[in-house]
């Protein structure tokens, strides 16, 4: 009998935010494949539980992979675990499920604790759609880019960010967004030193330039949707990069049907989009 892979959600930093089931997974597993095994040790000396442990991260996984998925081909039930959180939102695991995948292994979620989602839910933002972006780039000029490329998002959109950067990464969205413009800093979250802040950009950013504490910790920034004047309104380069590609492969109605329904814009406005696109071939 082939194993399983599961993946296990972990606590993002109250210990409590851990599912009963999650815990009966890792102990039943016959391995558990770590992004840092000495972190997940400490949560695993917590609940007792003592399993074998192997590191899976950003800079093996690609070849550890491998030898993980003939593990489960020979009988081994394995649990991908992260440092924190829900695995393969900005943290390794995808050439794993991936692999597990193509090997006709069945692959099962243990949903938790996440911060993205944990943020987005106290955030007061819409988020009937959102986007989530990940990390922004690591350069100033890459980040300006990134966040021009976001101006016309009608939706909710978030980001990671880490306290190296969460400063830089503001004054670069400053000089691109208006001040007014409402964000959420989420700090720390179901750690000690929560803090959710909800603000214009200009305040948001004076905060954390003027207090050290807004600078510590892990970051989630969520973005609100750009208001589109009446007659402004048009889809953004991602919409159009989506709907260049049904095009190449589908009539003019069904890509725009589908472009609706997958970025949330209005039909009438993809529809024109596509004229346009086609008119210029």
């Amino acid at each position: 009998m082939s194993g399983k892979l599961y993946v296990v959600a972990t606590p993002i930093g109250n210990l409590a935010d851990f599912s009963f089931r999650a815990l009966e997974v890792l102990k039943q597993v016959d391995l558990i494949a770590a992004e840092d095994t000495r972190h997940v040790k400490m949560l695993l000396q917590h609940y007792g539980i003592n399993k074998p442990l192997v590191s899976l991260h950003q800079h093996n996984e690609e070849h550890a992979s491998r030898g993980l998925v003939d593990n489960m081909r020979a009988g081994q039930t394995i649990a991908l675990v992260s440092d924190a959180g829900t695995p393969l939102l900005s943290d390794p695991g995808l050439p794993l499920v991936k692999l597990a995948k193509q090997a006709e292994l069945d692959v099962i979620p243990i949903p938790g604790a996440c911060a993205l989602i944990a943020a987005l839910s106290v955030s007061g933002l819409p988020v009937t759609r959102f986007t989530f972006e990940g990390f922004p780039p690591r350069t100033a000029s890459a980040r300006k880019s990134f966040f021009q490329a976001k101006l016309g998002d009608p939706t909710t959109w978030a980001f990671y960010e880490s306290s190296h950067r969460i400063q830089a990464s503001l004054e670069d969205m400053a000089t691109v967004f208006p001040a007014e413009h409402e964000i959420v800093i989420a700090r720390e979250i179901t750690k000690l030193h929560e803090t959710i802040l909800k603000a214009p950009l200009a305040e948001a950013l004076q905060r954390v330039q003027s207090d050290e504490n807004m600078r510590r910790g892990e970051f989630v920034v969520i973005v609100a949707g750009c208001k589109i004047e009446a007659g402004d309104e048009h889809p953004t380069d991602e919409q159009l990069k989506i709907l260049r590609l049904l095009l190449s492969e589908c009539s003019i109605k069904t890509a725009v049907a589908l472009a609706t329904e997958i970025t949330g814009q209005r039909k009438k406005l993809l529809y024109q989009a596509a004229l346009d696109i086609k008119q210029g071939e």
